[in-house]
């Protein structure tokens, strides 16, 4: 009961402030959503699972170190910004290369998307037992039409607010979240309950496997493509916020859960964290599949967003945002 109350006030108080007026109409909430929307996406639900399962009570390290990379990655990127935004002569060698790559994240940026919203259709036929193998994907091709309505009809605008919606849903669940397992996690050690499970991926596959869950941090990069509706600084700043805010999610989130579930309590799969959480608090696996669609909602429509603005640019404008 004490879980489930805790997982309820923070659902509550977060969700009050997301709501605030004040904080909705600010730009630099408004600008910081779309990178934090990319960053919390379809990782954050799985990585949890992930880690606990291979590095055990070493997760938490392994995330720092992915936190870390992350901000590094990320200080590349605002450099970027900064120094696009001075206009200056570059070599024609560089141009082709930066070209080159920015077609490439152009299509990753498709792929992304593709396994975003494919992730929404398994999340969501979650709740249908009896599901046909079909129904994720007749899922995933509803909601690209909706994605697809918003832009053709509303541009970035209608997008970004969609955006915001979904992001406020995603935090206020994640907060109720993370109280829920601090008040187990403080159940659990009273009763000396806590566990300590080994790494059981260790040496070159260990590296391996941290090297691709970097892709669960990312999602910052976002913010180079909002040039037409933030300035310079005001991109660079929000960018710094979102990866901070994600980073102490992150951290919080891992180190609490590594603790509570003995290697293999739960078979690992996409949606292993609903049947972990519905061992904490009954409210929770509910609350989890609404979070896990807003979380694969809201980083499709920021890599929309973002792949919209990459066209733009490389196309020198030829083809418009909306129409990317």
């Amino acid at each position: 009961m004490g879980t489930t109350l805790a997982v309820l006030i923070g659902v509550g108080l977060t969700a009050a402030l997301l709501l605030w007026p004040r904080l909705r109409r600010a730009d630099g909430w408004k600008a910081t959503v779309t990178p934090l929307a990319s960053i919390i996406g379809s990782g954050f639900l799985v990585l949890g699972p992930v880690l606990d399962d291979n590095f055990g009570v070493w997760a938490p390290l392994v995330m720092a170190a992915l936190c870390l990379a992350a901000y590094g990655f990320g200080a590349a990127i605002r450099f970027n910004i900064a120094r696009i935004d001075t206009d200056p002569p570059r070599h024609a060698r560089t141009e082709q290369v930066e070209t080159l790559a920015a077609w490439a994240l152009a299509l990753a940026y498709v792929i992304s998307v593709a396994y975003y919203l494919n992730l929404f259709g398994a999340f969501a036929t979650n709740l249908w037992p009896d599901a046909p193998d079909s129904a994720a994907r007749w899922v995933t091709t509803l909601i690209y039409g909706v994605i697809l309505g918003a832009a053709l009809f509303g541009g970035f605008r209608a997008l970004e607010g969609l955006e915001q919606t979904s992001v406020g849903i995603k935090l206020a669940i994640i907060a109720g979240l993370l109280a829920g397992l601090a008040v187990h996690f403080g159940q659990q050690a009273t009763t000396g309950d806590l566990v300590i499970n080994p790494a059981v991926t260790t040496g070159w596959a260990a590296v391996t496997l941290a090297f691709g869950l970097i892709v669960t941090v990312q999602g910052f990069e976002t913010s180079r493509y909002l040039g037409n509706t933030y300035s310079a600084d005001l991109r660079i700043r929000s960018m710094r916020w979102a990866q901070w805010l994600s980073a102490g999610i992150y951290m919080a989130y891992i180190s609490l859960l590594v603790f509570l579930f003995p290697t293999g309590k739960v078979p690992l799969s996409e949606t292993a964290i609903i049947d972990m959480m519905g061992l904490v608090a009954p409210v929770l696996p509910p609350l989890l599949i609404a979070a896990a669609l807003s979380a694969q909602f809201s980083a499709a429509v920021a890599d929309t967003g973002g792949a919209g603005g990459l066209v733009q640019e490389l196309t020198g404008g030829r083809v418009r945002p909306v129409q990317g």
